[in-house]
């Protein structure tokens, strides 16, 4: 009981919603978010190919169960996917919204840098397809025969992105093809998590020996301490590519990017601009 007074009194206790779920405690959402980005416009040449298309994976799924019994109130990181949405959308890119079951698209909304303009404009333009987004199945349904209309599948991070998405079939397909077919591959922070699906049903991983930047299971381990999260995660992201082969390069939770090959990822919400310009400039390159 003192304990608990004790971190409510100092704001280091997560904070319960309604739904009976816990949210950053305030001494954690002042450490790890911030109300405008470091967004940077970047004049680009925009493409005007055919191949607009980008398919972007979010979740549906608010809650993930600790390892204590409590939920974290999660979803997509809204900085993680609408920076660099900015950014490949000013260079050309067009969005193809889709979620597991096409239930919408749930954000981190405590973490939504409400100052920052251009990202609440992107947002508000979104708004209605992140609401109503494609069942995946639908797209993977025509993902093949479409394949000339796209340049690369995105999967925002976010605690969410590991929940549903590592264990769902379509998803393994989807990326699978993506690969396949000479797409890009585009994730960061949680957002890997969506690599194991293609390790599913006895297929080999995907990207085995790749470098990618992916959120430090080291950090995920020290944010209980400061009310990030409720309790301990219940399995460990990185272990879990590690084990497959992957190659994680970043051992913070920085602005750390990658390239290699078709696969651009990186480490947090602190690369999320980087990454964008990337993406985009990787992109324009390959496609141009």
């Amino acid at each position: 009981m003192r304990l608990k007074m004790f971190r409510s009194l100092f704001g280091i206790a997560p904070k319960q919603e309604t739904d009976g779920s816990f949210s950053p405690s305030t001494l954690a959402l002042k450490l790890s978010t911030s109300d405008v980005t470091d967004y940077e416009h970047v004049p680009y040449t925009a493409y005007t190919g055919t191949r607009k298309k980008i398919l972007v994976v979010f979740t549906e799924e608010k809650n993930m169960m600790m390892q204590n019994g409590k939920e974290f109130s999660t979803g997509n990181h809204p900085v993680e996917a609408l920076l660099p949405m900015l950014h490949l959308k000013n260079a050309g890119f067009e969005f193809e919204i889709a979620t597991l079951s096409g239930k919408a698209v749930v954000f981190e909304m405590w973490a939504m840098p409400h100052g920052d303009a251009k990202v609440q404009e992107l947002y508000e333009e979104l708004k209605s397809r992140l609401e109503a987004p494609s069942p995946l199945q639908d797209v993977a349904d025509t993902f093949l025969d479409n394949i000339s209309d796209y340049a690369a599948v995105f999967v925002p991070g976010g605690h969410g992105a590991m929940l549903g998405i590592p264990e769902d079939l379509k998803v393994g397909e989807i990326l699978r093809t993506a690969h396949e077919q000479g797409l890009f591959t585009i994730s960061l922070c949680h957002g890997p998590g969506s690599f194991l699906a293609t390790a599913l049903d006895g297929q080999p991983f995907l990207y085995e020996g790749y470098n990618m930047a992916v959120f430090p299971d080291s950090v995920d381990k020290m944010t209980p301490m400061i009310g990030y999260l409720p309790g301990q995660m219940p399995w460990r992201l990185g272990e879990k590519l590690t084990e497959l082969g992957a190659k994680i390069v970043n051992t913070k939770s920085d602005k750390t990017c990658v390239v290699d090959r078709h696969l651009i990822t990186g480490a947090s919400p602190l690369a999320a601009n980087d990454l964008g310009k990337l993406a985009a400039t990787t992109m324009l390159e390959h496609l141009t």
